[in-house]
């Protein structure tokens, strides 16, 4: 097991927005919105998929 007892953690675990929190152990490699994901999806030739909330 991993953090808090779950299968997977994701880096959302490090956010505060409760929306967020939610989704810190779907088994997704998740970003918070900031220049890490951009650079990671510019560096890897991906498109970015922007998430407004759904809950």
């Amino acid at each position: 097991m991993s953090v808090h007892g779950k299968k997977y953690t994701n880096r959302l675990i490090h956010e505060k927005s409760p929306y967020l929190l939610q989704h810190a152990h779907n088994p997704v490699d998740w970003f918070p919105w900031g220049p890490e994901a951009f650079q990671r999806a510019k560096r890897e030739g991906k498109p970015v998929f922007v998430s407004i909330g759904y809950s």
